[in-house]
């Protein structure tokens, strides 16, 4: 996919401060598709069942995230179970979509929610999970219980997300300069044109009077990094713990390699995500790769021997600027818009266990670390982390941070470290590796492999104008932030990294 031009800060920058007064004072912007259900009305879909009074927001669907509820799912039915939940996916972006253009009408006539946007959604839902049930039970497994009871769906308030604040420590590498980054002087090729176009709510206009798409996300999304409290703590190494380090420099994604696919949660599915994705390593990757396919792939890692696939959701300005996938799946029909912003650094590091000793990973191991749909599931399986350079001990999990002049933003990633020691996925693409335990320890039955840490800088104006890509419904809150890894180190350069990490080395 080509990209728009790039120009350089200047204005962009002098004009932010402008933007986040704007916002403060509510000048609009920046906000979500907003319904306002009536006065005593029990609205459908109430995610409490009880009826919403006039100030109550409904912003978005929520449905519940079958592919969490499906750990067992046996061998031979899961390309079709895969395929079912990236259709559920479809079913929630459409009806999302007729949620947001029926906006006025179910305002004035709550009723319609269930009778056009709801009820039908559930019928299709119901149907997919039967075909997963039916999947599974060919492939000799019993039917998963309850499935029935996934396919109905609700309206929510963006007031409900239920996540968790800020928190604090770094992301898990245990010795990263929390200034590292703060000195890089690239422009980040922000386009010029300034942020007073910013407001993405549905229909709002900027001072160029043409009117702008978009779904959030909303001031109330960011806040000062300064005002956050310092927390950096961490689990002490125990003796022989594994202190060394392998980073792998596999570029900034600086060729443009995006799609919206997402090759392990939907494998075969083009658009499964339904956002744009950054990649970085192996250039083979989309929706219809697999390991041999993998295994050939180019790769920009300075280090050949590893063609591993990085990747995680794009990170645009909320300018009002076109970017080319303005009319692309993944991109503006998608509810995906602005300027796609290349990092102006990427670190991908490997880290030891405080615990112990490390082994190494099986080639071709899928990892997913945070949620997608945490804006909807709640923070269970959230792993988002933002910050600024210079004050990377402070990190927040459901905000972005405005950070000060001279300070860029940082998205950090600290990947799951523990392996179940047999598979390479599995149904739920989660159950197969784990995180440690507060003591650095594994749970019992995994063992110890080395963490990726994934630090993620970039050059934007400072204030509240840009947002990660999300499914339409997760309206672009921080929480949703993931990333996802693929191994494929070859044999002799997995066994170095090993090495290195147990030896206490920092190795390249």
């Amino acid at each position: 996919m080509g990209r728009t031009s790039r120009k350089k800060r200047s204005t962009l920058a002098n004009r932010a401060i402008a933007a986040s007064a704007a916002l403060i004072l509510g000048g609009g912007g920046l906000v979500a598709v907003n319904v306002y259900a009536s006065a005593g009305e029990g609205a459908p879909g109430s995610p409490s069942g009880r009826p919403l009074d006039a100030a109550r927001q409904m912003s978005t669907i929520d449905c519940p995230d079958a592919g969490i509820s499906l750990p067992g799912v046996p061998e031979g039915a899961r390309p079709e179970a895969d395929r079912e939940l990236a259709a559920m996916d479809t079913q929630i972006t459409d009806a999302y979509r007729q949620f947001a253009d029926r906006k006025e009408q179910i305002a004035r006539d709550p009723a319609l929610a269930e009778n056009a946007v709801l009820g039908p959604l559930k019928s299709k839902r119901a149907a997919s999970l039967d075909r997963i049930g039916t999947a599974v039970e060919r492939a000799g497994g019993e039917r998963p219980q309850g499935l029935e009871g996934l396919a109905g769906c609700s309206l929510r308030a963006d007031d409900e997300d239920g996540t968790g604040g800020d928190r604090g420590g770094d992301a898990g590498d245990g010795g990263q300069d929390p200034g590292e980054g703060a000195d890089q002087g690239q422009d980040g090729g922000q386009g010029e044109g300034g942020q007073e176009g910013d407001e993405q709510g549905e229909g709002e206009q900027g001072e160029d009077g043409q009117e702008q798409q978009g779904n959030g996300p909303e001031a109330s999304d960011f806040v000062e990094i300064q005002s956050v409290r310092p927390d950096a703590d961490r689990p002490r190494n125990r003796r022989g713990a594994s202190r060394g380090t392998f980073t792998t420099d596999c570029g900034r994604n600086e060729n443009g390699k995006f799609n919206p696919d997402n090759v392990i949660a939907a494998p075969g599915v083009s658009n499964g995500a339904h956002h744009m994705h950054d990649y970085v390593g192996n250039q083979a990757t989309d929706a219809f790769s697999g390991d041999d396919d993998l295994a050939g792939g180019a790769t920009t890692c300075r280090n050949q021997g590893d063609r591993s696939t990085y990747y995680w959701p794009v990170l645009r300005l909320q300018n009002g600027q076109d970017e080319n996938d303005v009319d692309a799946d993944g991109g503006g029909r998608d509810q995906n818009t602005g300027e796609i912003q290349t990092p102006s650094q990427v670190t991908l590091r490997f880290v030891g266990s405080p615990a112990g000793k490390v082994t190494a990973m099986p080639r071709f191991l899928r990892i997913i670390t945070g949620d997608a749909k945490a804006f909807t599931n709640g923070d269970a399986n959230a792993n988002a982390s933002w910050s600024c350079t210079g004050f990377e001990d402070r990190q927040l999990e459901d905000k972005y941070p405005i950070c000060p002049e001279g300070s860029q933003v940082v998205r950090s990633f600290a990947f799951q470290s523990c392996w179940d020691g047999r598979n390479t996925d599995s149904a739920n693409h989660r159950t197969h590796v784990a995180f440690a335990q507060d003591d650095g320890r594994c749970p019992d039955g995994f063992r110890a492999i080395p963490q990726l840490v994934q630090r993620i800088v970039y050059d934007v104006p400072p204030g509240p104008g840009f947002a990660v890509d999300s499914f339409p419904e997760q309206l672009h809150k921080p929480v949703t932030d993931h990333g996802d890894f693929i191994n494929v180190f070859d044999d002799k350069l997995m066994k170095k990294v090993v090495s290195c990490i147990n030896g206490g080395r920092k190795c390249r």
